[in-house]
C-alpha cells in the first residue's frame, strides 16, 4: 500500500524540509525494530541509537504523519487524573513515579529540544487549565491544592488574574503551570527524526509493516518490499493501529480532533490575546484548546467532525464563532487553515503500556497529551528494551483489553460530544 501524503495544514505549509526516509527495500537484521515514527517511536529510536543500539524505524507514511505532526502544539504537563487519584489507584511507589514522569514531561521535552538544537519554535511559557463554570472552577481549585502538596510550581489564578492572562473574561479561574509551553509539532517530529538519524538510527517511510511474527527467537517484520529481522520489537502506532497486532486496534478509540488557524494577527490584537503566550485548554466535558504561535497566528482546537476534513475552514465555523466570543476583535480576521487528525483515547483515559513478551513492547494512548508524554516515554521504552525488567518504567504494564462493541465507537463518540456540550452549557 503506497504512503498517504500528509494532509495540507498550517504545519505542512510552514515546516522545514523533511529528512530523507526512503522506503526499506533491502532485507536487514537489527537489534531493535520500531513500528511507528511519531514522537514515541522517534524518541525511542534516538535514545537507543545514542546508547549504540542498532535500531530501525518502519513508518507507513512519513515521520510525524499522524497526531505527532498535526496536533495543537501544546506541551502540557500531567495526566487526566489528579495526583491523589493516581496514588490511590496505583499505590505510593508507582503513583508517585507516574506523577513525576507526567508532570515533569515538559521539562524533559524542552530540555531534549535544547540539547539537540531542534528548530521548532519551542517556547516554555506555561499552560493554563481554565475553568468555564462554577463546577470546573471547584475542580481546578482541587487540582491546585494537590499540585501544591506535591511541591509543583503551579499557581491558581482568580477571575481577574485569569482575564489578564487570557484577554477574555470568560473564565472564573485557571491553574497556571510554568512548565508547559508550545512548539511547531511537525518541525519537532522532523527534528527528532533527523537527530535520531544523526545518532545512527535508520528510519524508513512508506514502509508499512504488514506482518510481525516470532520465529526462532527473533521478530520477523515484513513490508511489501523487504523483511526486517530483529531481536526486540516496539510498536507505537497509537490511533493509527491497524491489524498488525491482535486486538490492539480494538483497545482504543481513534477520535478526530480539529484545529482552525488565523492569519498572523495585527500587533495590538495579538498583544491582547494570551499576552504572555501561555497555551490554554479548558476544563470541561468537551475540551477546547488554543494558543498563539510564534508568528501570532491563533490556533483554536477542539472536537469536530469524526471524519477527515477536506481542508476548508467552513467546517469548523463553531470554533471561529467561539474565538470571536472570547475576543470580539477577531471579527473580520481571515482564517487560513483547517485540519484534523486522530488521537488515541483509551477507555480509562490513561496511556497504555503492554509487554506481551520480554522482547516486545507496545505503547499508545496519550489521550491528547502526547507531545510531552510520548517524548518522555520514548526514553523509558528505549531503556526497557535494552535492560529488560531491570529498567524502571513509570507506567503500569497491562494486558491488551479489547473494547466490547468496538465497531460502534463512531456513534458513541458523536453521542458523547453532544451530551458533553450540553452539560458544559448547563454547568453540570
Amino acid at each position: 500500500m503506497p504512503a498517504v501524503p500528509l494532509p495540507t495544514n498550517l504545519y505542512t505549509d510552514t515546516a522545514h524540509p523533511a529528512p530523507s526516509t526512503p522506503p526499506l527495500d533491502t532485507d536487514r537484521t537489527v537489534s531493535v525494530a520500531i513500528v511507528g515514527a511519531g514522537f514515541a517511536g522517534l524518541s525511542a529510536a534516538l535514545h537507543l541509537a545514542e546508547m549504540g543500539v542498532d535500531v530501525c524505524v518502519l513508518e507507513a507514511n512519513e515521520p510525524g504523519w499522524g497526531a505527532s505532526g498535526r496536533n495543537g502544539g501544546q506541551v502540557n504537563p500531567g495526566l487526566k487524573f489528579n495526583p491523589d487519584e493516581l496514588l490511590s489507584r496505583f499505590g505510593g511507589d508507582l503513583g508517585r513515579r507516574m506523577i513525576d514522569m507526567a508532570w515533569g514531561g515538559p521539562d524533559f521535552t524542552f530540555g531534549l529540544i535544547r540539547r539537540l538544537g531542534i528548530d521548532c519554535d519551542a517556547r516554555q511559557n506555561g499552560t493554563l487549565r481554565a475553568a468555564t463554570n462554577t463546577r470546573t472552577a471547584a475542580a481546578v481549585a482541587a487540582t491546585a491544592i494537590q499540585c501544591a502538596a506535591h511541591h509543583m510550581p503551579t499557581r491558581l489564578l482568580n477571575a481577574e488574574e485569569t482575564a489578564f492572562a487570557t484577554g477574555t473574561d470568560r473564565y472564573p479561574a485557571a491553574l497556571f503551570d510554568p512548565r508547559g509551553g508550545d512548539l511547531h509539532p511537525l518541525n519537532y517530529a522532523r527534528g527528532l527524526a533527523a537527530a535520531a538519524q544523526n545518532a545512527g538510527a535508520s528510519i524508513h517511510g512508506n514502509s508499512r509493516v504488514v506482518s510481525a511474527r516470532k520465529q526462532s527467537g527473533n521478530w520477523i517484520l515484513r513490508t511489501d518490499k523487504a523483511t526486517i529481522t530483529a531481536d526486540k520489537l516496539l510498536v507505537v502506532t497509537n490511533a493509527y493501529a491497524d491489524g498488525l497486532w491482535p486486538d490492539l486496534r480494538r483497545s482504543l478509540v481513534p477520535v478526530y480532533s480539529s484545529i482552525v488557524a488565523t492569519e498572523p494577527l495585527p500587533g495590538d490584537l495579538a498583544a491582547h490575546i494570551l499576552p504572555q503566550r501561555p497555551v490554554l485548554y479548558e476544563s470541561g466535558h468537551i475540551t477546547v484548546y488554543y494558543r498563539l504561535d510564534k508568528q501570532n497566528r491563533l490556533l483554536m482546537g477542539g472536537r469536530g467532525p469524526q471524519r477527515a476534513l477536506a481542508g476548508h475552514t467552513g467546517s469548523l465555523d463553531y470554533l471561529k464563532r467561539y474565538a470571536e466570543r472570547l475576543w470580539p476583535g477577531l471579527r473580520g480576521v481571515r482564517w487560513t487553515h483547517a485540519w484534523n487528525g486522530q488521537l488515541a483515547i483509551t477507555p480509562d483515559h490513561l496511556p497504555h503500556l503492554h509487554e506481551p513478551s520480554e522482547d516486545a513492547l507496545i505503547y499508545l494512548g496519550c489521550n491528547g497529551r502526547g507531545v510531552a508524554l510520548a517524548t518522555t516515554m520514548g526514553k523509558q521504552l528505549s531503556e526497557r528494551l535494552v535492560s529488560g525488567a531491570a529498567a524502571r518504567i513509570d507506567l503500569p504494564v497491562t494486558g491488551i483489553n479489547p473494547m466490547r462493541f468496538h465497531p460502534l465507537w463512531p456513534i458513541g463518540v458523536h453521542s458523547a460530544m453532544i451530551w458533553g456540550r450540553m452539560k458544559d452549557r448547563l454547568g453540570i
